[in-house]
C-alpha cells in the first residue's frame, strides 16, 4: 500500500511551505519544478498550498530535485485541524470578498464544452475546486493555475477517457452530477461515480434526471456509479420545465441546450449568482441566451464549440454574508468590500429590520463586467427579532447558503426569532450546538429553529458539524463568547472557504490553528 503525508505526522501544509522556500531558495519558477518532477505545474501550487497529498516516492523525487532534505518521512494517525478561538474581540477593518465557489465549479464543469482554451480568472484556491480539477485532470484535461495561484487555464483534449476518472475525487463531491450536461451531447453512454459532498440529509438527484429526459439521456444506478445513454439530438425545439428550481439542476439544463443545436426553453429556471456567471460564460463561448436572471431562459446551443476566451468568476454572497456576520455578531465595525449587492439585498432588508445599521458605498462593476458590486460597512447595534420567521427562497430570495448565519445572528437579537430550513431535511439541527456556547436554541421539527436572545455567550468546546455553512456559523459564535473556545474537525470549512481563519485574523480574530 502506498504510504501519503495525509497519514504523517507533518501536516501538509507545513510541507508545503517547506517545499516552496527550497523551490524559492534555489531560483526555480513552480513550472520548472514540475518539469523536473514530470508533473503539472498546478500540481506544484497544490503542493505547496498543503492541499495535495504526498506520496513517500514523490516527497523523495522532491527531495532529489531540490537537492534538499526536507523532513524525515514517518508514519502515525491522521491529525486533524482543530481551531482554539479566544472570543469577546472587537474586530476592525477592510476584508475582500473572494470569488464563489459554487460559479467557479459550474464554470470547471462548463469547460468541458469548450474544445478551445478556458481562463477562469480569480478562482478561489478550496478544496471542492480542487476535486473537480482532479476529475477533470484525470479524464485527460489540461489544467493548470497560474504562478500567482489566482488563475486556472483548461484545455480539453478532442476526446475525453472517462474510464481513468479519479472515483475518490469525484464522490467527495456533489459537483461531479454536472457533469451530466455538458457530456451528454457528446457521449452515447458513460458512466459517473456516485456525488457526495456535504451531510445535509437526503438530497435526491431525481430533479436532475427530469431535467435532462428531455435531451435524450437515461440514467440507471448501478455499482456504485451512474449509467448514462443518451439517443441522437434531433435538433428540434425544446421546452424543458424544472419541477425544483435548484442551481445545480439549472446549470446542467444550461450546459446540455448550450452544447446541442437547436434552440432549448428553460422554464422555472434559477436565476442565482452561478446561474448567472455560467451564462455569462457560456455567451463569451458563443452561445446565444436570452432571460439570464429571470426564470424562463431561451438557449441556442451549438454542438461545437472552439473558442479562446477569459472569465473571470464573480464575487462570492455567501462569503459576503459570512464575513458581514462577523463583524454583526462581534459587535464591530467592519467594512467588507466587493459585495454582490443583487445576491444580498433580502438579506440586508432582513438585518435593517432587525435595527442593524450599516452603509453602502455607491455602486460599481465587478471584473467581469456584468456583476454589480458595493462595499458594506457594518456598524454595531442594538438588534431585535423579527417579526416574522426568517426563511430561505429561491433567488431573488433570501439566499438558501446564507439562511444559517441568521441562526447566530438572531441568538444576539432581544426577543424570539423562528428559523424556517425548509430545503434540507437535517442542516437545522446542527445550528443547536450552538447552545453549548450559551444560545437558547430549540429545535420544532428537522426544519425549524426557535432562537432566543440576547444570548450571554461563553467559550466551549464543539465537534464540527459535518456541513459547511453550519460549521462556520459554530465559529462565529465562537468569536462572540468571551473565554476560550475549541472548534474540533474543521476541515470541511476548507470545502467552500480560502483560509478563512487567517483573513478573520486579518480583521482582529484570535484564532489558532492547532492539530493534537
Amino acid at each position: 500500500m502506498t504510504t501519503t503525508l495525509e497519514d504523517a505526522t507533518t501536516p501538509l501544509a507545513a510541507i508545503g511551505t517547506l517545499i516552496r522556500g527550497a523551490r524559492q531558495n534555489m531560483g526555480l519558477t513552480q513550472t520548472q519544478l514540475a518539469e523536473r518532477l514530470g508533473t503539472s505545474q498546478s500540481a506544484i501550487a497544490r503542493i505547496e498550498q498543503g492541499s495535495q497529498n504526498l506520496s513517500v516516492d514523490m516527497l523523495a523525487r522532491i527531495n532529489a530535485a531540490l537537492d534538499a532534505d526536507l523532513l524525515p518521512i514517518s508514519t502515525g494517525s491522521p491529525r486533524p485541524t482543530h481551531l482554539r478561538v479566544t472570543g469577546g474581540q472587537r474586530l476592525s477593518g477592510t476584508i475582500t470578498v473572494n470569488s464563489s465557489k459554487n460559479a467557479a465549479v459550474a464554470l470547471l464543469c462548463a469547460s468541458l464544452l469548450n474544445r478551445g482554451r478556458t481562463v477562469l480568472r480569480g478562482v478561489a484556491r478550496i478544496v471542492e475546486v480542487d476535486r473537480i480539477v482532479a476529475v477533470l485532470q484525470s479524464i485527460g484535461v489540461q489544467v493548470t493555475w497560474s504562478p500567482d495561484g489566482h488563475d486556472l487555464e483548461i484545455v480539453r483534449p478532442e476526446v475525453l477517457d472517462l474510464t481513468t476518472i479519479d472515483d475518490d475525487a469525484a464522490k467527495r463531491t456533489r459537483s461531479i452530477i454536472m457533469f451530466f450536461g455538458p457530456l451528454l451531447g457528446q457521449e452515447s453512454s458513460f458512466d459517473l461515480p456516485y456525488a457526495g459532498g456535504c451531510n445535509l440529509g437526503t438530497r435526491t438527484v431525481e430533479p436532475h434526471m427530469i431535467a435532462l429526459r428531455p435531451f435524450g439521456m437515461d440514467v440507471v444506478a448501478n455499482a456504485g456509479a451512474y449509467h448514462a445513454s443518451v439517443v441522437p439530438d434531433s435538433g428540434e425545439p425544446l421546452s424543458v420545465v424544472l419541477t425544483e428550481r435548484g442551481d445545480t439542476v439549472t446549470e446542467n439544463a444550461i450546459m446540455a441546450a448550450a452544447g446541442r443545436d437547436g434552440v432549448t426553453t428553460i422554464r422555472n429556471a434559477s436565476p442565482n449568482y452561478m446561474v448567472q456567471d455560467l451564462c455569462f460564460y457560456l455567451e463569451l463561448l458563443g452561445v446565444e441566451i436570452t432571460g439570464i436572471g429571470s426564470t424562463t431562459l431561451v438557449i441556442k446551443g451549438r454542438s461545437r464549440i472552439d473558442a479562446d476566451v477569459e472569465y473571470a468568476v464573480s464575487e462570492d454572497p455567501v462569503e459576503a454574508m459570512s464575513l458581514l456576520t462577523a463583524g454583526i455578531v462581534t459587535d464591530s465595525e467592519i467594512t467588507v468590500a466587493r459585495v454582490p449587492i443583487e445576491f444580498m439585498e433580502i438579506e440586508l432588508a432582513t438585518l435593517s429590520e432587525m435595527g442593524l445599521q450599516y452603509s453602502l458605498t455607491q455602486e460599481y462593476t465587478a471584473t467581469n463586467g456584468r456583476t454589480r458590486l458595493v462595499d458594506i460597512t457594518v456598524y454595531p447595534s442594538q438588534l431585535r427579532a423579527p417579526i416574522d420567521k426568517i426563511h430561505p427562497m429561491p433567488f431573488p430570495g433570501l439566499n438558501i447558503d446564507n439562511l444559517p448565519f441568521f441562526a447566530v445572528i438572531a441568538a444576539g437579537a432581544s426577543g424570539q426569532t423562528t428559523i424556517h430550513d425548509w430545503v434540507y431535511d437535517n442542516r437545522a439541527i446542527h445550528l443547536t450546538d450552538l447552545t453549548r456556547l450559551g444560545a437558547d436554541v430549540r429545535l420544532l421539527d428537522p426544519h425549524r429553529l426557535d432562537i432566543s436572545g440576547p444570548t450571554h455567550w461563553s467559550g466551549a468546546e464543539i465537534s464540527c458539524p459535518p456541513a459547511l455553512r453550519p460549521a462556520v456559523v459554530i465559529l462565529l459564535g465562537m468569536m462572540a463568547a468571551k473565554g476560550t473556545s475549541v472548534l474540533r474537525g474543521v476541515d470541511i470549512i476548507a470545502r467552500g472557504y480560502e483560509q478563512l481563519a487567517d483573513r478573520l485574523i486579518e480583521l482582529g480574530a484570535q484564532i489558532e490553528t492547532f492539530r493534537d
